[in-house]
């Protein structure tokens, strides 16, 4: 499989990433940043220094961290799908 670019983070795992939610509809989610621990349809799971957080996809704006120090601004609402169908598209 090909390294993770800005160009096709969405067809790729996003476990293992770190990320920190930029925007939210929903102000308690702002700041939440971490590593990506676990994935479904609706949410992605962030392990923060407080625990792991559910952060609902569909509101929030992801900044991710790719290798290097390359960051990455997603769209919650592109990342919306199980994970293994998003990988597919």
């Amino acid at each position: 499989m090909s390294p993770i670019t800005p160009f096709n983070i969405l067809r790729h795992e996003l476990i293992g990433l770190k990320a920190e939610v930029k925007d939210s509809t929903c102000r308690s989610y702002l700041g939440i940043k971490g590593e990506v621990v676990d994935e479904t349809r609706n949410m992605l799971y962030i392990r923060t220094e407080n625990g792991v957080k559910a952060v609902p996809k569909s509101t929030c704006k992801f900044v991710f961290t790719l290798d290097r120090g390359v960051k990455v601004e997603v769209d919650g609402l592109k990342l919306v799908g199980r994970p293994e169908d998003r990988l597919v598209r």
